[in-house]
């Protein structure tokens, strides 16, 4: 797959050749929602917690006597059909994360590019280097790129990011990350996926090797 390289004003400058196995494999939708669930099941703190039956005060009498009286035999008033009783089957702290391949996880990944690909929603830049740390400067490159909505840009971590990395944090929406910190969740959550010349030949190498 080729595809346009720019520079921040929006100008063609060059094309670079994509790795098809990455950018242009079969959507596994299935992969993409399960690593979707697996990120967003990390971020649940678990802290939710009620009280059983063992749990609550009180209780310790029994409320009436076992025979003789025509009600049902109680032992405690704490048991789950009293008001102020304990709470049956109710949450408890735990970790919501769960284990995912590693080969799904990828899966995903590449599906969630290939799909961007296929909706032509990727950008690809020459570099991201600005001269200085100003906000409207980069709103300046989103409007000559086209961008309008929600955007992710991938960077290689060995390029000079820092300015427009600092420059978009007032921004709610662009996120920025680097090739080792691309996550399925920001992927599918962008409308336009940015990438660098050097960033897009780093994620062939990385994603393509299976």
């Amino acid at each position: 797959m080729k595809l346009d390289v720019l520079d921040l004003t929006g100008k063609k400058v060059g094309d670079v050749e994509l790795n098809d196995s990455v950018f242009q494999c079969e959507v596994n939708e299935q992969a993409i929602f399960d690593a979707l669930l697996r990120q967003q099941s990390s971020w649940r703190q678990g802290t939710h917690d009620t009280k059983g039956r063992s749990e609550v005060s009180g209780g310790g009498k029994k409320p009436f006597r076992q025979k003789g009286t025509g009600r049902a035999r109680q032992g405690s008033t704490r048991a789950t059909q009293f008001r102020h009783g304990g709470v049956p089957f109710g949450p408890t702290p735990r970790s919501h994360t769960f284990k995912l391949n590693r080969k799904v996880r990828r899966l995903a990944l590449r599906s969630g590019l290939s799909q961007k690909a296929n909706e032509n929603n990727i950008i690809c830049v020459e570099n991201v280097e600005m001269k200085q740390i100003k906000t409207k400067d980069f709103v300046k490159v989103l409007n000559d790129l086209g961008i309008e909505r929600k955007a992710l840009f991938v960077v290689d971590f060995d390029e000079a990011f820092d300015n427009a990395y600092m420059s978009l944090r007032n921004l709610g929406n662009v996120v920025m990350t680097s090739v080792e910190g691309l996550n399925i969740y920001d992927l599918t959550n962008a409308n336009k996926l940015v990438i660098t010349k050097a960033a897009a030949a780093r994620i062939g190498e990385v994603l393509g090797n299976e």
